[in-house]
């Protein structure tokens, strides 16, 4: 296989990259007394593999590889240099016992858990200060075992934030591909404060209803590429964040460089494409294209609230297509809860420089809200070539938000009614054109195919 590179392009971007490097070394689960009967805890297995493995970091790296079966496992750390690969019917499952789940420091940049002020419950698979690492497989599957948290959850009898599928921290040249992850207890794939990661064919499942459950979770982090991604949860599909009020704004780690291409998704509670609403270091330069999102609440949302501070700007987000969504695109400046009373409630996020094309709707409830915060107005909003079957008689709902609008079916509100293409405001994502050359340019796995959603989007 070729080896991994990593390069820049205008500085910042990053290349597209084959999934998988040589390893000269490579061991087998079991070779550690795994036992894959669903029902053997094999979390000392997986411990005492990467320990063994990390003697090869300086060697060329090495691989650890799970065979066949139904993998029982407690939360277990990473080491750079190193392939964790899952053979085809290959499942790695989480505890149900939360003991197994340790309990870590919250993120700087949240300064407490996401549900709960204090620490957090680390993530079935993890890592932090790692380089080089790929967590990948022909189609295997990770499943957390989510319902046991859902119901925690809901009783409120939780007594830490519950945890991610996968968390890497402070991470560089990271591959997550080929796999398919289920029933996440929380968020799925977490990146925070990573650069270099590249996400692709990727399939995520969680029940409709199933609370929390994102998909991927860029945070406050730099150069991320995810592309062909099949996503189906109970809360946004795609979410791009950077930290929660005062936490986010000292800790000062933006989100920024992101390319999101060739995605379908579908969720009860949240967006396809969503930003924020911890969004307090700041978010730009993102590019989006390739969206289809069927049966959702929303379409594309950017959630702030005042307190935030930092920003969302220079965002493009074009060819989309969504089939029996409630609302096409929100925009919220009210929206979430505080990590504590300290945040400033004078610290106003900037909106700004945010176009979306070349959409196509059908069985669309509303068109969009957009509402701006009063002070602080949301701008350079720019919708281009918008067409959406729309089932509301008042169709947009626009308040403190300026920018323009063109070839919009249903007329858009006053607010965006001058002509986009007339004006040099609208940000058309031009410093993302070298990048668009280097983005994968597979087409979906068979296995992707055999959700029959895919066939509602071919509008």
């Amino acid at each position: 296989m070729a080896e991994t590179q990593w390069s820049t392009v205008s500085g910042t971007y990053c290349k597209d990259m084959p999934s998988n490097v040589y390893r000269p070394h490579s061991v087998t689960i079991t070779e550690f007394g795994a036992v894959g009967d669903g029902v053997t805890l094999n979390t000392k297995a997986f411990q005492n593999a990467i320990f063994y493995l990390n003697s090869f970091a300086d060697k060329g790296g090495a691989q650890l590889f799970v065979p066949a079966g139904r993998w029982l496992t407690g939360s277990f750390s990473l080491i750079s240099h190193l392939t964790l690969s899952l053979d085809k019917d290959a499942v790695i499952i989480g505890s149900p016992d939360s003991f197994h789940w340790p309990v870590i420091d919250p993120l700087p940049s949240y300064g407490r858990g996401r549900e709960f002020p204090g620490s957090r419950h680390r993530s079935l698979i993890f890592g932090s200060n790692l380089t080089d690492v790929i967590i990948t497989g022909a189609n295997g599957t990770i499943d957390g075992q989510g319902a046991i948290w859902w119901g925690w959850f809901h009783n409120h009898t939780l007594n830490y934030t519950r945890p991610h599928l996968v968390e890497l921290m402070y991470s560089t040249n990271v591959v997550i591909s080929n796999l398919t992850f289920k029933n996440s207890p929380f968020w799925n794939i977490h990146p925070v404060y990573c650069s270099q990661v590249l996400i692709q064919h990727l399939t995520i499942l969680a029940p409709l209803n199933s609370p929390n459950t994102d998909g991927i979770n860029p945070d406050s982090s730099r150069n991320v590429c995810i592309d062909h991604c099949y996503v189906t949860t109970g809360d946004d599909v795609i979410v791009i964040k950077s930290g929660w009020d005062e936490y986010g704004i000292s800790f000062a780690h933006p989100s920024s460089n992101i390319s999101i291409s060739n995605i379908t998704g579908e969720t009860q509670g949240g967006a396809g494409i969503a930003f924020g609403s911890e969004m307090s270091g700041g978010i730009s330069e993102v590019r989006a294209e390739g969206l289809h999102i069927v049966n959702s609440l929303h379409g594309i949302r950017i959630k702030t609230a005042p307190g935030r501070g930092g920003y969302v700007k220079n965002v493009y987000i074009a060819d989309v297509s969504m089939d029996n969504v409630s609302m096409a695109i929100r925009i919220t400046g009210n929206y979430g809860e505080h990590p504590d009373d300290r945040y400033d409630r004078k610290a106003l996020p900037m909106i700004s420089n945010i176009t979306i094309k070349d959409v196509v709707g059908i069985n669309i409830g509303v068109a969009g809200i957009l509402e701006g915060i009063q002070g602080d107005n949301f701008s350079s909003i720019c919708l281009s070539n918008v067409s959406l079957n729309v089932q509301s008689t008042q169709p947009w709902n626009c308040s403190l938000i300026q920018g323009y609008s063109n070839s919009v079916i249903p007329e858009s509100c006053e607010q965006l009614r001058s002509n986009c293409e007339q004006t040099p405001v609208c940000y058309d994502g031009g410093s993302y054109s070298a990048m668009l050359a280097l983005l994968p340019k597979h087409k979906l796995s068979a296995s992707r195919l055999l959700n029959p959603l895919l066939k509602l989007l071919s509008l």
